[in-house]
């Protein structure tokens, strides 16, 4: 009956998939795939929609790669938005891609962790500093940058040539009104103090702007003219700095120096793709100076053609940056991409031109990119044969060690949290292949221990929850809602953190689990004990084995993510107060009475007059409030 009913629920679903398919407009749009549960799972953007649409699933019906193949599979819904032309198309794209991080289009890797150098134009004195967030208003962000070494570099030198101050904080300065060491030692013009005016100081800062902006013939020109107009008024100690500071900048530039000046500035991008991965070189030229070099790795999960991964890239990257140059030197395989070019000029609000360069220094310069793009995607993939091969030896070590029939693929590690009696949680982590699974992770409240810190009762509440949902899981449909693909796998082994108290108070609970085969053990923290059933005697294993220190990763990572919970726990039981269980009181409203009277008493004393008196809040709420906490006492 069951296999019917969803046998049933499949071909309604292709049924209304193709009904979508046929309602398609023909026009330039973007479109989004989703899958049953409303997640989105590609973005793409077509001059057709309906017959950029149609192509996918023609696709699905030859040999295509696994993961088009996979992404077909998982649609059941398509929608769209209708633009006016293939670049706006292009940019809308990107803001969904941005918006819904679909797991099938191109994608920087860990793309929220890149650095960038912020400058604070929202405050009189600005910072310039490292940072990975690029939200405040106000601000100015440069990059992203590949490399975090290399952003720290550069500010060493900015430092030392613009002299901006290093101190934290919208003003400048420290409580004791004297400069700091940076003064004393040519890093700051010690602006706390006065001895810079705010318009010297954001001359300096316009220098920064300069820099990371690629303008360094003009910054070498203003340096030298300060050194002669000093050196011309016998001005000789500030000479000496203007010149060191030219020298400085002169030094790093000529070490850069890749062409002549007259070869202008522009960017060559780079894409070399292998299967499933992807890297992107961009060489940034400026003036002939080689100012930055930023090496991208992309999640190419489709396996999607040079051109797309290249376009996506390119607007994902430039989307983030401050200033587009007018010439961007790119392979023969994008130079035709028309709408990339207008998309970019539209972000740019100047003309962008894409040219693949046959000959020259350009062309010199971009063959370099190719081949650094190839070179990366070989030694990542050196990286990932390495690290998996570490997790073959771990995982063998631990059969070995432990005494199982095969390796433990699946992993699966349970902690508790507590503060004394008060919000007991507990984690569950998952460990599939040697690596985290974070997808499978899993929280729990505790239910049944209450008023006391009893690790051992809830140790035992928690693996009888989690064998009970193991057995529900197994009469559920995996097309069903309910299903849960963490809960229905089985486990080759579970660690419980704790010493031989924890895992006696587990095994009964697990029965289940280890009449089917499943290891239970106990990683005691002290001196890293394993503590197996039936052997009276803990497993000491040497601390520089990789089984070891792969039980050690799965216990610290249940005890961060079940410390994560409870924290969180415990911040919301702080915060929360009488106004939280009152009809008609929401977080505006309860923001509004605890400001007007400082504290939930003060509102609790308060008279029906002093609550209609709250603004923002209306009479009759207020009467209704006044009412109720009387009547509640």
């Amino acid at each position: 009956m069951a296999a019917t009913e969803t046998a049933t629920s499949g071909e309604d679903a292709r049924r209304t998939l193709a009904e979508q398919r046929r309602a398609l407009p023909d026009l330039p749009g973007v479109y989004l795939f989703r899958d049953r549960n409303g997640r989105v799972l590609y973005v793409g953007k077509a001059k057709s929609l309906r017959k950029r649409v149609a192509s996918h699933f023609s696709k699905a019906q030859v040999p295509s790669s696994p993961g088009h193949a996979e992404m077909i599979a998982s649609v059941e819904h398509v929608e769209c938005v209708v633009v006016a032309s293939e670049a706006e198309a292009l940019l809308a794209e990107q803001s969904f891609i941005k918006q819904y991080r679909p797991r099938f289009n191109i994608r920087l890797r860990d793309d929220k962790s890149y650095p960038f150098i912020a400058i604070s134009f929202d405050e009189d004195y600005p910072r310039v500093y490292f940072t990975r967030e690029r939200h405040r208003p106000g601000r100015a962000y440069f990059g992203p940058y590949s490399n975090a070494k290399r952003v720290r570099a550069t500010l060493e030198v900015l430092a030392k040539v613009f002299m901006f101050r290093s101190c934290t904080g919208p003003e400048p300065g420290r409580r004791s009104g004297s400069p700091c060491l940076d003064y004393y030692i040519k890093r700051c013009g010690a602006p706390c103090v006065d001895f810079v005016t705010r318009e010297e100081y954001r001359r300096s800062i316009d220098g920064v702007v300069d820099f990371l902006s690629g303008r360094f013939s003009a910054i070498e020109r203003d340096l030298e003219a300060r050194m002669r107009a000093a050196a011309a008024a016998e001005e000789f100690e500030q000479a000496t700095l203007e010149r060191n500071r030219l020298r400085a900048v002169r030094s790093l530039l000529e070490r850069r120096r890749v062409a002549n000046e007259s070869v202008g500035t522009f960017d060559a991008i780079a894409v070399a793709l292998d299967g499933r991965d992807a890297n992107a070189q961009v060489f940034q030229v400026r003036d002939g100076v080689l100012s930055d070099r930023h090496s991208f790795y992309l999640s190419n999960e489709t396996e999607r053609e040079l051109a797309e991964v290249a376009e996506e890239f390119m607007l994902q990257y430039y989307g983030g940056h401050t200033s587009i140059p007018s010439l961007l030197v790119v392979q023969q395989e994008l130079e035709t991409r028309r709408a990339l070019s207008e998309a970019l000029t539209s972000r740019r609000g100047g003309p962008v031109e894409m040219r693949a360069a046959e000959r020259g220094e350009k062309r010199r310069i971009l063959e370099l990119a190719q081949r650094n793009a190839m070179l990366a995607l070989d030694q990542e993939k050196l990286r990932s044969e390495r690290r998996r091969q570490g997790r073959v030896e771990a995982l063998e070590g631990l059969q070995s060690a432990l005494g199982l029939d095969a390796p433990p693929i699946r992993i699966e590690c349970f902690d508790i949290s507590n503060l004394g009696a008060t919000h007991t949680v507990a984690s569950m982590v998952v460990f599939e292949g040697g690596a985290p699974k974070k997808a499978d992770y899993r929280r729990f409240k505790i239910r049944t221990v209450d008023g006391s810190a009893d690790d051992y009762a809830a140790i035992g509440e928690v693996l009888a929850r989690r064998f009970a949902q193991w057995e529900r899981q197994s009469d559920v449909s995996p097309h069903d809602p309910a299903y849960d693909a963490s809960f229905a796998s089985l486990p080759n082994l579970v660690v419980i953190d704790g010493g031989r108290g924890q895992l006696a108070a587990g095994l009964q609970q697990l029965q289940g689990f280890r009449d089917r085969g499943v290891a239970v053990v106990s990683l005691a923290k002290r001196i890293e004990e394993v503590f197996q059933p039936g052997r009276r005697d803990p497993l000491l294993l040497d601390h520089s084995t990789p089984e070891l220190q792969l039980l050690q990763r799965v216990r610290d990572e249940a005890h961060r993510f079940a410390l994560a919970h409870h924290r969180a726990r415990r911040d919301k039981a702080m915060t929360s107060s009488l106004l939280d269980e009152l009809p008609g009181v929401g977080p505006a409203r309860k923001r509004a009475l605890l400001a007007h009277f400082g504290s939930p008493e003060g509102v609790v004393a308060a008279s029906r007059e002093e609550l209609q008196a709250v603004p923002g809040l209306p009479a009759k709420v207020a009467r209704e409030l006044h009412g109720r906490l009387h009547r509640a006492g």
